[in-house]
């Protein structure tokens, strides 16, 4: 699962992007095993940012009904892990992440990664995509909070 964690300092206009990376888990796990290591990996992001609200990818339909399937149960875990830390939470449309920050809902990874990549002043785009991914969601709720908030996001 990618995320990506930014902020906005107070009475700063700016977004700094203050983490991004994946929570890793092991395909030969069984799955419960995977779910136990996604909470545990997104517990412990909680834990240390402090998130003031957590946003994530909301569903769509894909072609494959048991990588829905298993998607759902990832970001079950991530909206059980927000909910017993107290935080509130968003569900973003991937086009609606794609229009955010690209201007266009039909956008390309690698379109995403660039405009994260220029919007954040970075030196490169976040890697792998999924954590690029996890950013964008994140900058796309930004926009949403006031400033000062800190915003964490996840993408599976």
């Amino acid at each position: 699962m990618g995320y990506g964690v930014v902020t906005t300092p107070l009475g700063m206009t700016t977004v700094r992007l203050v983490e991004c990376g994946v929570v890793r888990t092991r395909s030969t796990e069984s799955l419960a095993s995977r779910l136990g290591t996604l909470f545990d990996g997104v517990t412990a992001l909680i834990e240390r940012h402090r998130p003031d609200a957590i946003a994530v990818e909301g569903l769509f339909h894909g072609r494959n009904a048991r990588s829905a399937l298993i998607l759902g149960h990832a970001r079950g875990v991530v909206l059980l892990a927000a909910t017993r830390a107290g935080l509130a939470v968003a569900e973003i449309s991937p086009a609606e992440v794609k229009r955010a920050v690209t201007g266009t809902g039909a956008a390309t990874k690698t379109q995403v990664a660039a405009m994260v990549k220029r919007l954040l002043n970075l030196v490169a785009a976040p890697k792998p995509a999924d954590a690029a991914d996890g950013v964008a969601i994140a900058l796309t709720h930004l926009l949403r909070l006031q400033p000062g908030a800190r915003m964490m996001a996840g993408r599976r």
